[in-house]
């Protein structure tokens, strides 16, 4: 009887309990909440991290800080993440560096899937390869007899080992069966520069910020990197179409929470997510600037993220890319 007593008073605590935490999750969120930005203040990470932390702030009435944490190819940043409380009040802005990176650097202190359950994808944003006017291509099918005519003789430059910009010029080496050197800077911004300036034969780029150059005729936009024409460069057609099937290298961003964030918390920021992302406002400024809403569910964005780190471990492997 005293043992069934016991068995009773701890299941009605446990059911107390549960039911506390139930009402807790219902009232999140009661506080600030962080997102915290594992690249450089003013990036696109950084600029849609705060597009949408500002529509989270005016649904759920609480406010969405964005905090900046750049450091270690975003290793810094998420580390600090992963060490958070999965309390549904820090939030992590990924992108597919991060899945790269899972494969890229292997000693990191956290492992993406262990750490992180997916929240909600957030947009994707093409890239386009663009040749300075000295090289002599006008299109992709130029470029790719011109690089197996002479091997290792034309080079492409990127923001840093690992980067979009250095995995889209990698992917093309492999699916084309081409030979480009590549050439890595510390930043797309002197990478842009050097090419502008004809010390580098080839880049691949935010459309955003390379379509200005290509109207103004100072490169040669050669393909877009989706699997649909860009909005910003809707006349340059994509690689997939111009001579290297199935070719897709987008950039995308997501958010994450630390392994063990509640459930019921994560389903409503999914929500919550998804419904700022399907903003008439936010889908018209975002085609504006060449970027596309990702919806999916967080057990989808789970999935995605996993298939996107073996997708470029294959390739990271197959081609021995290393950092150094």
């Amino acid at each position: 009887m005293a043992r069934r007593r016991t068995l009773l008073r701890a299941a009605a605590s446990g059911l107390a309990l549960s039911g506390l935490a139930a009402r807790a999750q219902a009232a999140w969120p009661s506080r600030p909440v962080r997102i915290v930005v594992p690249f450089a203040a003013g990036g696109p990470a950084d600029v849609y991290a705060r597009a949408v932390g500002q529509k989270l702030q005016e649904m759920l009435g609480q406010p969405f800080v964005i905090e900046d944490r750049p450091g270690a190819g975003s290793v810094v940043g998420t580390d600090y993440a992963a060490k958070s409380p999965p309390d549904g009040y820090t939030l992590l802005l990924m992108s597919n560096a991060h899945t790269v990176n899972e494969t890229l650097i292997p000693n990191k202190p956290f492992v993406l899937t262990r750490d992180f359950s997916g929240v909600a994808p957030i947009n994707f944003s093409d890239l386009v390869l663009v040749a300075h006017p000295s090289v002599p291509v006008n299109n992709l099918k130029d470029l790719l007899r011109l690089a197996k005519e002479r091997p290792g003789k034309l080079n492409y430059a990127s923001s840093g080992p690992g980067t979009p910009y250095h995995m889209a010029g990698e992917l093309l080496k492999s699916m084309a069966g081409i030979h480009l050197v590549h050439i890595p800077y510390r930043g797309s911004s002197a990478a842009r520069t050097d090419v502008l300036g004809g010390q580098v034969d080839l880049m691949f780029d935010a459309v955003t910020t390379m379509a200005e150059h290509v109207r103004a005729g100072k490169v040669r936009a050669l393909g877009t990197t989706g699997l649909q024409r860009s909005t910003v460069l809707p006349e340059v057609p994509t690689l997939d179409e111009a001579g290297v099937p199935k070719y897709e290298a987008t950039i995308w961003l997501g958010l994450e929470a630390p392994h063990g964030t509640p459930r019921p918390v994560i389903d409503k920021l999914n929500e919550a997510v998804t419904h700022v992302t399907a903003l008439p406002e936010i889908r018209q400024l975002w085609a504006r600037q060449g970027a596309t809403p990702l919806f999916m569910g967080a057990a989808a964005f789970d999935k995605y993220i996993e298939n996107d780190i073996a997708k470029w471990a294959r390739l990271i492997r197959s081609a021995g890319i290393k950092v150094d």
